[in-house]
C-alpha cells in the first residue's frame, strides 16, 4: 500500500486540490506552496509526465482523467513529453523560499526543469559506475571470513 500526506484534509478535497496544483504546475511551471503539498505535487507531476512520454492513448485518457484542462494536456503530450523524452526521471525541482508570515508553514517553489528563467540550473547525468566482475562462488565465501 503507498503510503501518501493526507494534508489535515477529506479524500474528495485532497484529490481535487492535487489535481487542480498540478494542472497549474503544468501550466505555469512554477508555483509556490507549503513544502508537504509540494512534496505530493511532485509524485503526481512525475506520474503525469510520463504518461505524455508515453504518448499511447490509454495514457492520453489517464492523464485526462486527472488534470484539468485541454490545454493542459496538449501541453502535456506534446511540448512536455518533446522536453523531457531522454530523461529517466526526476522531472520537478523543489525549493525551500521562506517561512509564511501567520501560520509560519514552510513555504517551497516546485517547478519544472530544463527550462527557461529556472531558478536554478540542472545537474548534468550521472555518468553510469563501471560494471564490476562477478566473484565466483568460492572467491566470495573467502572473502566473507
Amino acid at each position: 500500500m503507498t503510503k501518501f500526506r493526507k494534508l489535515n484534509r477529506p479524500t474528495g478535497h485532497r484529490m481535487s486540490m492535487l489535481r487542480t496544483m498540478v494542472s497549474q504546475l503544468v501550466k505555469h511551471e512554477r508555483i509556490e506552496t507549503t513544502v508537504s503539498k509540494a512534496k505530493e505535487i511532485r509524485r503526481e507531476a512525475d506520474k503525469m509526465v510520463q504518461l505524455g512520454k508515453d504518448g499511447s492513448l490509454c495514457a492520453a485518457r489517464r492523464a485526462a482523467a486527472f488534470v484539468r484542462g485541454d490545454n493542459v494536456l496538449h501541453k502535456l503530450f506534446t511540448e512536455m513529453a518533446y522536453r523531457y523524452k531522454d530523461r529517466v526521471g526526476g522531472y520537478t525541482r523543489l525549493l525551500r523560499t521562506r517561512i509564511r508570515v501567520g501560520d509560519a508553514a514552510p513555504m517551497a517553489y516546485i517547478e519544472f526543469i530544463d527550462r527557461e528563467n529556472e531558478l536554478r540550473q540542472s545537474k548534468p547525468p550521472a555518468p553510469q559506475p563501471p560494471q564490476r566482475v562477478p566473484l565466483d562462488p568460492w572467491a566470495r565465501s573467502n572473502l566473507c571470513k
